[in-house]
């Protein structure tokens, strides 16, 4: 399968393309480029005189003391404001690529070829840089799209079993929050860890389409694009509190659990929507790909996952701000007003996460 389309910025218009081969490809007719990769595309890219930087894409390569060595690296190589940066990996990779294409020199072009699922479904468009600083998970960062994205969905069967989760998780999440249409579309490709060939290219499309309409509608997160925060606010605090033993995407996936299991809690467990019901189903089933999720959950400290929630940047300065749901189903943006009733809210919601029954079935009320 082929499939090509542009996304609109007021920055600058950018073309996605999904082929085969395109890692081999990326930089045909590009004479002045550098590659930046994961270094588990090293051995691949060395050799035949090109000029690499390769970085081990943990979530410590992406903090802002970090991003230095890497202009400093792009400036050893010889890169001018010409030069175009091929940045090869996933989000962490895209991340470091997005921000320091933006400021080396005031700004060089750059391409983008994302390995893992969670970037071909997700975050290969929209522009955005998150970086972290210190304790501060992406405190900081910009918006500055690629010149083009270049999707080779092969590339997915070199994946393990949680990147492959991270992604379907992100893709069910934009394609629930485009809408009912969107949402049964992805259902109806059977999505799961064996996913390949046709369908899981259909399933990038159809994931990418869903969220350009976002990007396009809301370039820099004003409105409508702020419902793709769906499970980020609680995921985010998963990710720190358990130390990253849990991958962004698998986070995100436990954090639609929990807005759900507070949608639980406002409206009754048994007034939550069908396609609320539908969705929250089919990520426990996705989550019980990692066997071992549960044992990392409960043995996470709710008082850490309250903590980390509370600093999410997303907060204002009187109210906790997080995607939540409709009686019907839909997203909406929530604000609890900071206090001890909210606190005790979100405290209740992170002591039913750690606790063993939250993904092996839908909690009750009272849990």
């Amino acid at each position: 399968m082929s499939a090509s389309f542009e996304v609109a910025s007021h920055i600058k218009n950018y073309r996605v393309s999904i082929g085969d081969d395109l890692l081999t490809d990326c930089a045909s007719g590009v004479d002045d480029h550098i590659f930046l990769c994961d270094q588990f595309f090293t051995s691949h890219l060395a050799g035949g005189g090109r000029r690499l930087i390769s970085i081990a894409a943990t979530e410590q390569a992406k903090s802002l003391d970090q991003m230095s060595d890497v202009i400093i690296r792009l400036r050893e190589a010889g890169a001018t404001r010409k030069t175009v940066l091929i940045a090869v990996g996933g989000g962490v990779i895209q991340d470091i690529a997005t921000f320091c294409a933006s400021i080396y020199m005031r700004g060089i072009p750059w391409l983008y070829l994302p390995s893992t699922l969670l970037g071909m479904v997700d975050s290969c468009i929209g522009g955005k840089s998150a970086i972290n600083v210190g304790p501060y998970k992406n405190i900081v960062g910009n918006y500055y799209p690629p010149e083009a994205v270049l999707i080779d969905s092969a590339m997915v069967q070199s994946l393990g079993v949680e990147q492959k989760v991270a992604g379907l998780c992100e893709a069910a999440k934009i394609c629930y929050a485009r809408g009912n249409e969107s949402f049964e579309r992805y259902l109806a490709l059977d999505p799961a860890v064996d996913i390949n060939g046709l369908k899981l290219a259909t399933l990038i499309e159809l994931s990418l389409l869903a969220k350009k309409w976002f990007v396009e509608t809301d370039e820099f997160d004003q409105n409508e694009r702020l419902l793709l925060n769906f499970g980020h606010t609680f995921g985010h605090a998963i990710e720190g509190a358990t130390g990253f033993r849990i991958s962004h995407g698998v986070a995100v996936g436990v954090g639609m659990l929990a807005a759900l299991y507070h949608a639980r809690m406002v409206y009754g467990s048994d007034q939550l929507a069908h396609r609320a019901i539908v969705l929250e189903q089919h990520i426990r089933f996705l989550l019980t790909r990692m066997p071992e999720l549960p044992g990392i959950l409960a043995a996470t400290d709710p008082d850490s996952l309250f903590d980390r929630f509370v600093a999410d940047k997303k907060h204002t300065i009187s109210a906790y701000t997080i995607i939540g749901l409709t009686q019907d189903g839909s997203l909406q943006l929530d604000r609890l007003p900071r206090g001890a009733q909210s606190d005790a809210t979100i405290r209740r919601i992170f002591t039913a996460i750690v606790q063993p029954i939250f993904l092996s079935a839908a909690p009750s009320r009272d849990l």
